[in-house]
């Protein structure tokens, strides 16, 4: 019976090879890669060999890079199952503005993996950090009397 790959050999199965199309390849390859994500070159060479799956703060740089969503890099590497995908489409508006929990959204997405739960909860939460910086960076164009006030 053969093993059962892990997180970071899943993840690899779909980075490596998407990595290479997006023309990441050849000397320097990982290095490249690795300054277009923000990684460190050893994390990108953890990442190639199945060892490592990169840190959230990481997702959305390697999937730009890799010419992949977010979502799909997750899905396809088995770290969130397909029903997320499906499940983003058919929100329904009777729960917007509800008291969803990350909790309650990760079941219904049928996020049940440690580590695809783990990355989803923190991508909610740079999202409400980005959503509160801007809030506040609109409230201080306000006070300044706006871009044209600027000029």
């Amino acid at each position: 019976m053969a093993d059962t790959p892990t997180h970071a050999q899943r993840f690899a199965a779909v980075v490596v090879p998407a990595a290479k199309r997006a023309g990441y390849y050849g000397h320097g390859a990982q290095a490249r890669l690795a300054r277009d994500t923000g990684m460190s070159e050893s994390s990108v060479s953890r990442m190639f060999k199945g060892q490592a799956v990169p840190d959230i703060k990481f997702l959305e740089p390697l999937a730009a890079a890799i010419h992949y969503s977010a979502i799909d890099l997750l899905i396809e590497s088995g770290l969130v199952s397909p029903q997320s995908q499906q499940s983003r489409h058919e929100t329904d508006q009777s729960h917007v503005g509800s008291s969803l929990t990350p909790v309650d959204a990760a079941n219904r997405l049928g996020i049940t993996d440690s580590v695809g739960r783990e990355m989803f909860f923190a991508t909610i939460e740079r999202l409400k950090r980005l959503e509160s910086d801007e809030d506040a960076g609109d409230r201080a164009d306000d006070t300044r009397g706006g871009t044209a006030a600027q000029m």
